[in-house]
C-alpha cells in the first residue's frame, strides 16, 4: 500500500492486517500510527518525508520488518529500546537520512543484520563506537555531517559502497597523542581488561551500571588487546579503500583518505606505533 498525500490517508478505517510493504509519506505526519504497529506481517515500512520527532520502541515488535524508511523527517535520536529489540534480527535496510541525530547509542551496533545504513545530512558529530561489529554492512552512507574523525572499529568494516563526502574531518595528528595512561594499571583497569580480552559475559545483573557501561566501550589497541580507562589516544590517516571497493571522494579535492582514532594500550605499543610512523614518512 501506497500513500503519498494526506487526503489519502486512512482515518476511519484500518490499514489491511495482511500488509507486508507500506508506504506513509508526505502526509505530515507528527508521530508514528499505532494502528501500523499492529501489522504483524510488515517487512518493509516507509515513513520518509513527514514531520516524526519520536520513534516509539514498538516498532521493534515488528517481527519480520526488514526494512525502515525515516528519510526526510525531524528524528533526534534512535533509542536504545530499538537496538535492543526483534530488529536485531530481521533490519536489513535503515534510512535514517535527512533527520536531526547528533550520535547514536552504544547499543545501535547490536542490529546485526544491517546490510544497508544511510545516516546522510544529520547532524553527527561521531559514529557507533562499534561500528566494527556489522559484519554484513556493505553499504554505508553518513555524507553532509560533522563527524571530525571515524571510530577506531571504522577498519574492521567490509564495505561495497561507502560515502562519507561533505564531514568536517580535521588533521590527524599522531605526534600529538591524548595521554589518559596510568601507569601502573589500576586494579579496576587490569580486571576490566581481562574481562574483555577474556571475552568474559557480564551484564548489569553481575556488574554495577557504569561498570558495563565501560566495558561496552573497551577501546582495541593495534596489538588486538583491549584497553579500557587506561590508553593513549591518536588519530592516524586511513585510505577508505582499506575498507570498501567503491568510496565516494571524500572532498572535491578529490581525497580518499579519512582520520580514523587509533588506541594504544602500553607505551610499548605507542612506541612501536610511532618508530613505524616515523619511518614510513621519512
Amino acid at each position: 500500500m501506497i500513500i503519498t498525500s494526506k487526503k489519502d490517508y486512512p482515518l476511519a478505517t484500518n490499514f489491511p492486517y495482511s500488509l507486508e510493504h507500506l508506504q506513509v509519506s508526505y502526509c505530515k505526519l507528527a508521530r508514528v500510527d499505532m494502528r501500523m504497529l499492529c501489522l504483524k506481517k510488515l517487512r518493509k515500512l516507509d515513513l520518509s518525508h513527514n514531520h516524526i520527532k519520536k520513534l516509539p520502541s514498538t516498532i521493534g515488535d515488528l517481527l519480520y520488518l526488514q526494512e525502515l524508511n525515516l528519510h526526510d523527517n525531524q528524528l533526534e535520536s534512535f533509542s536504545t529500546a530499538l537496538c535492543s529489540s526483534t530488529l536485531q534480527k530481521s533490519l536489513q535496510f535503515l534510512d535514517l537520512s535527512q533527520n536531526k541525530i547528533r550520535a547514536l547509542p552504544i547499543q545501535f551496533c547490536s542490529l546485526q543484520e544491517l546490510v544497508h545504513l544511510k545516516l546522510d545530512d544529520n547532524e553527527l558529530i561521531r559514529l557507533p563506537f562499534k561500528l566494527g561489529q556489522f559484519k554484513k554492512l556493505r553499504f554505508l552512507s553518513a555524507a553532509r555531517n560533522k563527524l571530525p574523525f571515524l571510530p577506531c572499529e571504522f577498519k574492521l568494516l567490509h564495505l561495497e559502497n561507502l560515502d562519507l563526502f561533505g564531514n568536517s574531518f580535521e588533521q590527524p595528528s599522531p605526534l600529538t597523542p591524548n595521554i589518559q595512561l596510568k601507569v601502573p594499571l589500576t586494579l579496576l583497569e587490569t580486571a576490566s581488561r581481562l574481562v574483555v580480552n577474556s571475552k568474559f559475559s557480564y551484564g548489569p545483573h553481575l556488574l554495577p551500571a557504569h561498570l558495563c557501561q565501560d566495558l561496552d566501550t573497551a577501546k582495541l589497541c593495534q596489538c588486538g588487546q583491549s584497553c579500557v580507562n587506561s590508553f593513549i589516544q591518536t588519530t592516524v590517516t586511513m585510505n577508505l579503500h582499506h575498507v570498501s571497493h567503491t568510496v565516494v571522494l571524500v572532498d572535491n579535492m578529490g581525497g580518499t583518505e579519512a582520520p580514523v582514532q587509533s588506541y594504544f594500550c602500553s607505551l610499548l605499543c605507542y612506541s612501536e606505533f610511532l618508530d613505524r610512523y616515523l619511518q614510513s614518512n621519512r
